[in-house]
């Protein structure tokens, strides 16, 4: 793959030193390792490996990733392999794609307190789609790479009966009514932060200080309910793969890519973003080189917290068994012959040989020695001197 002409990881390497300076005593143990994660990744301080072409010997040394799930450059791979597994769930009837949105209100909180309100957000998302079965995907920024969490929910536009005897279709062409699903989710949550509040499992400092006392509290909860949550839901598509492919560009992306990134001069970083509100427009945003790494690191998030999630009859420990259900029901509405659905149950084939040289595009590379990181390249306390990876 061919490198861009410029990386997140650029940034970092450059002007990491000056936002640590400025913003370090605030980071999380998360955003530390992430920051210099990003700053090592595929570079000689991870090591690597060399391969050589098995017709005309032509040689290249591949370095390592970093495998932080927060790198603009790793899980290409882990992407398509989800897709093909999501892929192979996909049921033969039409799918719907519902984003559900956190107000701005909630911003402060949220990042003050991100594992118990992004957990509420998957939570009360699950219990107001109820016995729907589907998928959400956490996002927490917009194309400016402010904090803007929202939930991205791919499912199947019908459902199990109550007994599991019938499967039911929704209307053609509709989904549910957006402004009962926004209603629902809204009353869920603030229900749930405030049963959170009450046991006094957030954290509330700073911005949010104030909320410590009840009456602050009640006021911004009455905010909060006065305040119309956004639930979009998408008209249903037949084919559920045109959805799938379309989230998969972001199940295991992160805040930016590097292919949005233009320029980085005299301390300034240009980046293109997509102006939905003026017709999807591309347009370009200049920030300063400390700010957009902070804004990157907004998007950290705890260690350990999963922002994929499977809910309903396709939860984890049920899906296999309510798939089959579900594609025994359909079948004789459908036609789908149990070869199709065996085929799509399939593993998906793996292919041993190496890439094709670049070189002479006949052979094949294969591996021929491995190297070893240069741990002297940078700080283990993430502090590296200049940055310098190169």
């Amino acid at each position: 793959m061919t490198r861009p002409p410029l990386e997140v990881a650029d940034v970092v390497q450059q002007y990491g030193a000056a936002y640590l300076a400025r913003y370090g005593p605030t980071l999380s143990p998360e955003q530390h390792r992430a920051l210099r994660a990003i700053a090592v990744c595929r570079t000689a301080a991870l090591g690597g490996h060399a391969t050589q072409c098995d017709q005309c010997g032509h040689e290249e040394i591949s370095y390592n990733s970093c495998r932080n799930r927060h790198c603009p450059k790793c899980h290409g791979a882990a992407q398509a392999a989800w897709l093909a597994a999501r892929e192979r769930e996909a049921l033969d009837v039409p799918y719907v794609h519902v984003v559900f949105t956190l107000p701005h209100t909630l911003s402060p909180l949220s990042l003050q307190n991100p594992r118990v309100l992004y957990g509420l957000l998957f939570r009360t998302v699950t219990q107001t789609l109820q016995d729907i079965g589907g998928l959400a995907v956490l996002h927490t920024w917009g194309q400016q790479l402010h904090h803007h969490p929202h939930l991205h929910c791919v499912l199947p536009a019908g459902g199990l009966a109550l007994d599991g005897t019938r499967w039911l279709p929704c209307r053609p062409h509709f989904f549910l009514p957006v402004k009962v699903l926004s209603r629902r989710f809204r009353r869920l949550f603030l229900t749930a932060l405030e049963h959170v509040y009450s046991r006094g499992e957030l954290t509330l400092g700073g911005r949010c200080q104030d909320l410590a006392a009840p009456q602050p509290w009640q006021r911004f909860l009455g905010t909060l309910r006065r305040t119309e949550w956004v639930v979009y839901a998408k008209e249903p598509l037949r084919q559920a793969q045109h959805i799938l492919k379309y989230l998969a560009r972001y199940t295991h992306r992160v805040a930016i890519s590097n292919q949005r990134l233009v320029a980085l001069e005299h301390g300034q970083v240009i980046f293109r973003w997509k102006d939905y509100k003026r017709g999807h427009r591309l347009r370009t945003m200049t920030l300063e080189a400390v700010e957009f790494i902070r804004r990157f690191m907004l998007h950290v998030l705890p260690r350990g917290f999963q922002r994929i999630r499977h809910f309903g009859f396709l939860a984890n420990r049920i899906r296999e068994a309510k798939l089959a259900v579900c594609r025994a029901l359909l079948q004789p509405q459908t036609g789908v012959p149990p070869a199709l659905c065996a085929a799509a149950e399939a593993p998906p084939t793996q292919n041993d040989s190496g890439p094709v040289c670049p070189a002479c595009q006949c052979g094949r590379m294969s591996w021929v020695g491995t190297l070893r990181p240069q741990p002297m390249l940078f700080a283990r306390d993430g502090q590296a001197s200049g940055w310098d990876t190169s």
